[in-house]
């Protein structure tokens, strides 16, 4: 037998064990070779088969794959050699398609229509499926209204009257990309490292964010910033795009904390430069305690003024009225502690009488002669305001 008999026999082969493969089938197979439309893929003594290079790139248009490495798919023709999808592109779906890729489990593009009563309005192909609220995301509370328009790959998980009532999920589709990249990402994920994330939920104490991989994170609402976040629903929201920085990692646990302040410079290290004993300045009351109020010099710095440092009156507490939070006082430095992160403030009265009364009390009981006592800065600053 001759060379040229020996390799048309082994091509006649692989043709009638290619032809045993039916459609919807999922096989595996190696690239062999990328074109600049159609990939080659190695099926073993099933033969050959060509795949759209479309199929094997991501959102940003980059190849996900290279010669040699394995794929698997969906045989979507046998007619003219094998042909192969990892996912059936909307526009290309027929309903026989559909019901194929419902068995297989192919992966099926749609366009997220409108929403509906429990969830949305997908159209696939020519054919109009239903996705549950819950299963358009992995991320939970998005706004609905931002999944409407878009072009999403979804998997069939109902098919039933042809195709006139199918149930679809997107959802499916993530978590088992998740679960294929977690050993990746958690790799990555090391005290130190600044990742990209995506805000997973929001809750009052933080959030969580998704690090890839189904792999979350807790950023506290303690470090979403240095200045202190009431609601943090007010700095993040669900499905938001994010980068954090990896704290620390309890393996045992489970547990990964992250930061986001961390990510841009700490105030306090410039507090020094920035401000001096008896600098009188504008700030904002961020919150009222029993012993004093504190006051917000820029995000990240808070100051206290304690409360022996408001003018007496009949009734000890009338001073918080003066300092409700949100409202934005006059203040004097009193003191600055760089390395514990405190700053001494006193607020400044604005009615004239609290300040006569004020300068009174501190001209009786305190010492003229201690320069450097907390009456004789608040004199100074009382003085400085006169005409």
């Amino acid at each position: 037998m001759t060379d040229s008999t020996d390799d048309f026999a082994a091509m006649f082969e692989a043709s009638l064990k290619a032809r045993r493969i039916e459609q919807g089938q999922t096989i595996q197979g190696t690239i062999v070779a990328i074109g600049p439309e159609v990939a080659f893929v190695d099926v073993g003594g099933k033969g050959e088969a060509t795949i759209d290079v479309g199929e094997l790139k991501d959102a940003d248009g980059q190849l996900e794959v290279a010669v040699g490495e394995r794929i698997e798919a969906v045989v979507v023709s046998t007619a003219g050699g094998l042909t192969l999808s990892r996912k059936l592109a909307r526009g290309a779906a027929t309903a026989r398609q559909l019901e194929e890729a419902f068995h297989s489990g192919l992966p099926v593009e749609g366009r997220v229509e409108q929403t509906v009563k429990g969830g949305y309005e997908i159209r696939l192909a020519g054919m109009r499926g239903f996705c549950p609220f819950s299963h358009i995301d992995i991320a939970r509370g998005t706004d609905p209204s931002t999944h409407v328009g878009k072009v999403y790959t979804f998997r069939i998980t109902e098919y039933k009257e042809h195709g006139r009532n199918l149930v679809v999920s997107r959802r499916a589709l993530l978590e088992h990309e998740q679960r294929a990249q977690s050993d990746e990402v958690r790799r990555s994920i090391i005290p130190g490292a600044t990742l990209p994330g995506r805000v997973a939920s929001v809750r009052d104490f933080g959030a969580f964010v998704d690090l890839g991989g189904g792999v979350q994170g807790l950023l506290h609402v303690s470090e979403m910033a240095w200045s202190r976040v009431a609601n943090p629903s007010e700095v993040l929201q669900p499905g938001q795009e994010i980068t954090v920085k990896v704290l620390s990692v309890d393996k045992a646990k489970e547990k990964i904390s992250l930061g986001l302040k961390q990510l841009t410079d700490d105030p306090w290290s410039r507090v020094r430069t920035t401000y001096e004993v008896g600098q009188a300045l504008t700030g904002r009351v961020t919150r009222v305690a029993e012993f004093g109020a504190f006051v917000e010099l820029e995000p990240g710095v808070e100051a206290l003024a304690h409360a022996s440092t408001f003018a007496q009156t009949r009734r000890p507490q009338d001073w918080k009225a003066d300092v409700r939070p949100g409202r934005n006082v006059r203040v004097t430095i009193l003191t600055i502690d760089g390395e514990k992160k405190r700053v001494g403030v006193a607020v400044v009265p604005d009615d004239a009488n609290d300040a006569a009364e004020y300068r009174e009390r501190i001209e009786s009981d305190a010492p003229a002669e201690n320069l450097g006592s907390l009456a004789e800065k608040l004199r100074g600053a009382l003085k400085s305001r006169e005409p």
